[in-house]
């Protein structure tokens, strides 16, 4: 188990690393988040059937957050959505999160990684001129730091249903 969550610190880390350096991330990585994380929520229950309605659960909420944003881009402001509003690093790591956690922990893991995006983006925007947000890297550092406090800190699991 020590060892999932840690490939999946060094996956977050590298998805990171590119999103914040080049602003483009290897799309394979994406999947391998996925699986890592799918990995470790099936590891974690002993009925397979209370994950994969989970995992759906998820994947319907990120597909509404991502069709309000989307109707909200064009609709409201009127710009195009992909690649402008929104990147598709993004969207790939949205539906990998989706694979990881119990609906109640995914809803708070990913509101959390949002408003760390926000606060993070804010606090070192005056060290960067591009006007673009690295919102999968920096939501794989709030992740990663998660994950990766979960196995050196007592505290409850993440995949308590």
């Amino acid at each position: 188990m020590v060892l999932l969550k840690l490939l999946a610190c060094l996956l977050l880390t590298l998805v990171l690393y590119q999103d914040y350096k080049e602003r483009e991330v290897y799309w394979f990585l994406f999947p391998l988040v996925g699986i890592v994380l799918a990995s470790l929520n099936f590891a974690h229950h002993l009925e397979p059937m209370i994950v994969v309605y989970n995992v759906l659960l998820n994947l319907l909420l990120v597909t509404g957050v991502v069709l309000a944003l989307y109707l909200v881009t064009r609709g409201i402001l009127k710009k195009r959505f992909m690649d402008h509003s929104f990147g598709k690093g993004d969207l790939l790591f949205f539906y990998a999160l989706g694979l990881g956690f119990p609906t109640i922990t995914f809803t708070i893991i990913f509101t959390g990684a949002l408003l760390f995006s926000l606060l993070l983006h804010f606090a070192l925007k005056h060290r960067h001129h591009d006007t673009t947000v690295p919102l999968a890297g920096y939501m794989s550092l709030f992740l990663g730091l998660v994950i990766f406090l979960s196995i050196f800190v007592r505290t409850p699991s993440l995949y308590t249903l």
